[in-house]
């Protein structure tokens, strides 16, 4: 009897040593005014890169800069601002790099221009390697080279 209970005691204490990260694991949740800010947030969310983790958004990532940015775009959002404004605030505190897609200006021109122009750029120099290519001579043979492929192939010389 005691064996038994003492295999139902190790297997809940396991059961609820397993469990135990899913209930420390934290769920933001926020109580939007309207719909439409949470659709909102959802979207600027994804839009913007967490600076610790710079490959991941600041929907995806854990950092607590991330988290940190997730309350102020919340914040920011049910005071009434604009996309434009809370990306405008982000880019300000935290520099172009913030935006998975930064604007279009003078210092980001190159960005966005340098894959067209290397496209171009490699699709014409493969052009011109290919029509500067020499063409192969087509010489024939004389007849001491035709005897001596004869004679290799043990072929009768006409």
């Amino acid at each position: 009897m005691r064996s038994a209970l003492r295999a139902l005691m190790s297997a809940v204490i396991c059961g609820q040593l397993w469990l135990a990260p899913v209930a420390l694991a934290v769920i933001e949740t926020y109580e939007f005014s309207s719909p439409d800010l949470e659709v909102r947030y959802h979207q600027l969310s994804q839009e913007l890169r967490c600076p610790k983790c710079q490959n991941q958004n600041i929907a995806d990532s854990n950092a607590p800069i991330a988290r940190d940015l997730r309350v102020v775009l919340y914040e920011q959002l049910e005071q009434g601002a604009t996309d434009d404004e809370i990306l405008a605030y982000m880019v300000a505190r935290y520099g172009e790099f913030v935006r998975y897609r930064p604007g279009v200006d003078r210092n980001t021109v190159l960005l966005w221009t340098a894959p067209g122009l290397l496209l171009i750029l490699g699709a014409a120099g493969l052009l011109f390697h290919f029509r500067q290519r020499p063409e192969a001579a087509a010489s024939e043979l004389t007849d001491a080279e035709q005897a001596e492929i004869a004679r290799l192939l043990g072929e009768p010389r006409d």
